[in-house]
């Protein structure tokens, strides 16, 4: 670990959401330190405020993927999407690190309650949207649902080029985009860190074998940048690629199989490595519009502890691979 002390105590001076995880990625901190730390999730700071907003039904705001009511009023005209719903509010829970013993009953009451806006499907199936099956494969891992169904989805709907697509579905697209891919990947990766299943380790390798041959960056085809957002980082990303948000899947994921850092990764981590502050902080990109329940970050352009936390554990992991 090379950072300022300084950044450290500002970095340790942060919700347990935070605190925990920078006691274990960054500090080295013993299990029992951070494990208690992490604990507190449940009782104080955003964890336990986004507990407290939880419906009697299971739910948050009372839909699966939008609040109950979205599109029987003008809401839809608000900027942005909603972030309250359940699936949003339970995967904000599982990032943070909370206990899924403390939402002990809240898979078999989403089995009951909650259904898809699409089709009126039920939870814990999924529908046809990538990203939404992404976060409700890892969220059902961790509270213990059925998502068998989800296990198999995967696989059968990776696209030719190896990645995935949320317009596929819907026949406007047959390639792949960077989005899709890392919420795929990172649904998956999240499942096998839970169970302990490789089931799905094939079809993950194949998704990041896509981003690997782009370098994280660039189109396969010309080979140019593919956009200003794999250098917009923001916290929470929600959805949203960034070489970044990609950098810590492929962290995670090494640490999982132990293996070491891929060389492709290369140009990310030089971007990433750009884009720190003298400090040793990085700066909020713009939010992502849309309703929340309450901040959890600081405003664009102000030191991100977010994202100083992900930018120090993804250089830390790449330099100690490197020598």
């Amino acid at each position: 670990m090379t950072i300022d002390p300084r950044t450290l105590d500002w970095l340790l001076d942060s919700d347990p959401a935070l605190r925990w995880q920078v006691e274990r990625d960054i500090v080295g901190s013993p299990p029992q330190t951070w494990q208690a730390t992490r604990a507190r999730v449940a009782t104080e700071g955003f964890g336990a405020r986004l507990l407290a907003k939880q419906d009697a039904d299971g739910q948050w705001a009372g839909g699966s993927f939008f609040p109950a009511g979205f599109f029987d009023s003008a809401e839809p005209d608000e900027p942005g999407q909603p972030w309250i719903a359940t699936t949003w509010s339970l995967k904000d829970l599982r990032d943070w690190g909370l206990d899924a013993g403390v939402l002990a009953d809240t898979a078999q009451k989403l089995a009951e309650n909650s259904r898809w806006e699409y089709g009126d499907l039920p939870y814990w199936g999924g529908e046809v949207d990538v990203c939404i099956n992404s976060y409700t494969l890892a969220t059902g891992a961790w509270l213990g649902a059925d998502v068998s169904g989800l296990i198999a989805w995967f696989p059968a709907h990776r696209l030719a080029d190896g990645g995935w697509n949320c317009e596929a579905e819907e026949g406007d697209s047959v390639r792949s985009s960077f989005h899709s891919t890392l919420n795929a990947v990172r649904g998956m990766l999240a499942y096998e860190q839970i169970t302990g299943d490789e089931g799905l380790r094939d079809a993950r390798h194949g998704g990041e074998e896509y981003l690997l041959e782009r370098r994280l960056l660039y189109r396969a085809s010309t080979g140019e940048r593919v956009g200003g957002f794999v250098a917009e980082f923001v916290y929470p990303n929600r959805h949203r690629y960034s070489a970044l948000a990609a950098l810590d899947h492929f962290r995670e994921a090494s640490i999982l199989e132990g293996t070491a850092p891929d060389a492709r990764l290369a140009d990310a981590i030089d971007l990433v490595r750009s884009l720190r502050q003298p400090d040793g902080t990085w700066l909020q990109g713009a939010p992502l519009a849309g309703r929340t329940w309450f901040d959890v970050d600081v405003a664009e352009g102000e030191p991100s502890r977010w994202l100083t936390l992900s930018g120090t554990r993804v250089l830390d992991w790449w330099d100690s691979a490197s020598g």
